[in-house]
């Protein structure tokens, strides 16, 4: 609670509501941030998946069968295959085939 006089209070209501919107998002974008991983090996993509979890940006060949491997065994599934991500050549971290880009993986809880 905050006083306000009566004719500010549109000013006042308008910038506050401004101030939460702000920190809302800033909030949301720290936890992003802080529980994205980026990785390389499948050792580290269940161990990620053993504690905290979180978004792992991780290449995969686009085998539907490595997908459920994959599921199957840590129940993280694809979220996500961004849009603007840039085109990284590396293999899939489950069977090594060749991968042109990660894709977003998690769990739902």
């Amino acid at each position: 609670k905050i006083p306000v006089k009566w004719e500010n209070i549109y000013k006042n209501t308008k910038i506050l509501l401004k101030n939460i919107q702000s920190s809302l998002l800033q909030r949301a974008i720290d936890f992003r941030n802080e529980n994205t991983h980026f990785i390389s090996n499948y050792e580290e993509f269940k161990n990620i998946f053993k504690q905290d979890g979180g978004f792992v940006y991780a290449h995969w060949c686009g085998n539907t069968e490595c997908e459920l491997k994959i599921k199957d065994e840590t129940k993280a599934t694809i979220r996500a295959i961004p849009l603007d991500s840039r085109k990284e050549k590396g293999s899939c971290i489950l069977c090594k085939s060749a991968s042109n880009e990660r894709v977003i993986f998690a769990k739902s809880y």
